[in-house]
This record gives C-alpha cells, sequence and structure tokens, in this order.
C-alpha cells in the first residue's frame, strides 16, 4: 500500500513538473524549426557541391549514351534549374512530408525505402544501448565506490582499449574468429537462406544470432564512455556536503549509495542518451557496410555513392529530427530533475 501512495505521488508531481514545464518545452521546439532548416540547407548543398551528379555516374563510360541523353535526365531529375529553386521545390514537398523519389533504377518513393529498413537500425541499435546501459551503469558506479582498487584499475584499462579499438577492425577480428574460424556466429545479412521455412522459435533464435555480433560491436565504444561518465558522474556526488550530511545522520551507505546518489549520478547521462539517438543512424554505416545488413547505415551509403539526392537529403532530415528530438529530451529530463534550468535565464 505504501509503494502504491507513493507512486501516485511520484505521478502527480511529474503531472505538474510538465505543466510548469510546457512553457521551456515550446520554446525548445520553435527555437528547433529556423535549426532544422539550416541543416537542411548546409545538406543540401554540400550534397551538389560533391563531384558528379546521377545523370552522369553509370553512363561517362558508355558509348551508347550521348550529351542529349544525359541533359534529357538532369531535366527529368530537375538537375538543370538553378540550386536555390532545386532546394525550393524540395521543401514545398517536404512541407507536406513528400521526400520525393529516389533516382535509382526502382523508382520508389524515398519514405517507403526509408521506411523498409528503418525497422532493422531501431533494433540494432536500441539493443546496443540497453546493453550499454546494463554493464556501463553497473560498472561505473562500482569503479566510483571501490576508487583505485582492482576492479577501478581494470576497468580502467578496458575503457582506454574500447575507446582506442576501431570499430570496423573489431568487427573484422570478430567475424574470423567467431564466424569463420570457430563458425559460431553467422558473419552477414540479419537472416539465413532457409530463414521462410523455419518454424517461429527457430526464426528468433536465427535472428538473434546474427545480430549478436552488430550489436557487440556497435556497443564497445558507447560502452567505454558512458562507464567513464557514470564514475566520474559518481565520484562528484558522493563526495558533496549533502551526502556528507547524510552519513552524519546515520543513514546506511548502501541507501547513500544507491538511493541517494545514483539519481543525482545519472544526469549526466541523460545528455549522453539525448546525444547518442542521432547514432541510430549514423552510427550504423560502418556496422551495416560491414556485416552486409540492409539498414539506413546501407541505405545511406549506397545513396551518397550513387548521388540519389532525394534519399540522401531524407535521410539527412530524419537523422536532423533525431538529433534535435533527443536534445529536447535531454534538456526535458534536465529540467524536471533540476527545476532551476527552466525557471532561469528563460
Amino acid at each position: 500500500m505504501t509503494y502504491a501512495i507513493d507512486f501516485l505521488l511520484y505521478g502527480c508531481f511529474i503531472l505538474y513538473s510538465w505543466g510548469d514545464m510546457k512553457q521551456y518545452a515550446l520554446k525548445r521546439i520553435i527555437g528547433m524549426i529556423p535549426l532544422l532548416i539550416g541543416i537542411t540547407i548546409i545538406s543540401f548543398g554540400m550534397m551538389h557541391l560533391a563531384p558528379g551528379e546521377p545523370s552522369v555516374i553509370g553512363s561517362e563510360f558508355n558509348p551508347k549514351v550521348s550529351a542529349q541523353d544525359i541533359e534529357r535526365l538532369r531535366t527529368h531529375y530537375g538537375l538543370d534549374k538553378p540550386l536555390y529553386e532545386q532546394y525550393w521545390n524540395w521543401m514545398k514537398r517536404l512541407l507536406f512530408l513528400d521526400f520525393g523519389t529516389s533516382f535509382s533504377s526502382d523508382a520508389r518513393p524515398v519514405l517507403d525505402k526509408v521506411a523498409e529498413r528503418l525497422p532493422v537500425t531501431l533494433w540494432i541499435n536500441i539493443l546496443a544501448m540497453v546493453l550499454i546501459l546494463a554493464i556501463a551503469i553497473p560498472i561505473g558506479v562500482i569503479s566510483a565506490v571501490r576508487q583505485n582498487s582492482w576492479f577501478d584499475r581494470g576497468m580502467t584499462v578496458f575503457v582506454f582499449i574500447g575507446f582506442a579499438i576501431p570499430s570496423f577492425w573489431l568487427g573484422l577480428l570478430l567475424m574470423i574468429a567467431l564466424g569463420v574460424n570457430m563458425n559460431l556466429l553467422p558473419i552477414s545479412g540479419i537472416h539465413d537462406y532457409g530463414w521462410l521455412q523455419m518454424g517461429f522459435w527457430e526464426q528468433q533464435i536465427d535472428l538473434l544470432k546474427h545480430l549478436i555480433l552488430p550489436v557487440f560491436v556497435s556497443a564497445i565504444g558507447g560502452l567505454a564512455g558512458m562507464s567513464r561518465f557514470m564514475r566520474s558522474g559518481m565520484l562528484d556526488v558522493i563526495r558533496a556536503d549533502y551526502v556528507t550530511t547524510a552519513r552524519a545522520m546515520g543513514i546506511s551507505e548502501q541507501n547513500i549509495r544507491y538511493r541517494l546518489a545514483l539519481k543525482n549520478a545519472l544526469l549526466p547521462i541523460i545528455t549522453l542518451l539525448g546525444l547518442s539517438i542521432p547514432g541510430l543512424i549514423g552510427g550504423s554505416v560502418i556496422v551495416e557496410q560491414l556485416f552486409s545488413i540492409p539498414g539506413m547505415g546501407l541505405l545511406f551509403y549506397e545513396a551518397v555513392l550513387s548521388r540519389d539526392y532525394p534519399l540522401v537529403m531524407g535521410i539527412t532530415v530524419i537523422g536532423a529530427v533525431l538529433t534535435l528530438a533527443g536534445n529536447l529530451l535531454a534538456d526535458l529530463s534536465y529540467a524536471w530533475a533540476d527545476p532551476r534550468i527552466h525557471h532561469g535565464g528563460e
């Protein structure tokens, strides 16, 4: 009964705090609009500055393609118009959530191609984030509580190794060791060729086997950084004056560490989680290319190589929205945890 009352009061406090933060959240959302427009302008300009056009790539070595054919393709794609006019036409379609049609041979809508690939990327990176939090937070807390112990020093070495190892190099080593030499795990794709003929549980086991290596390679760098931030935040909190006061009042060390200090030490992790959201797309390029996973990262890589402007811009806008949404969630979480943020200087 006591826990139910506490939970109810906690929920009321959250609702009250959210009502107090609505104006702060509205200002942040309005401020995101010009920032998003600026991101699209820069991305659109940089994409068109890259050498080569979709009308030229793949046809420059084909003697059957004449200059008139290339010009007709440029007209068909709208590339014969000034750059500002191309951007304005693209932006007008974007206002109605129309990302255009891909320049690739299948000529499919950009949203259809993104919707087809996005779930794979999200699952890999969500699992990687869960793995990071499940391991990094306990490592950081124990390292801070047992500062300068053998565990702390060992984890410090692990952190430096995790930062230093390139993800593609680690992925290649694991593919050779676990996939080729030991034949324990698959090294490409997300399922075997006979996946459709498998039973339900066989499909889930097969999918899990294919995700182990990509998830681990995606998580190793973030695991090292997150554990170090958690250790630093925990050290700062357990040395604070109010923690010293709590010890003097006779509160047990376990309650101080895991019920008082841990909550405040998680504030830097909130920021890191917000900034990690764009990595759901951008950070997948290397992993998906390495393991031949049909996700957003591989799709973006192929679109850049083929100068598929609508597809590149569609993925860029989605990444920008995720980045801004992550920053907004981090700001709101901070404002909820520390009311001084949205009461002062706003």
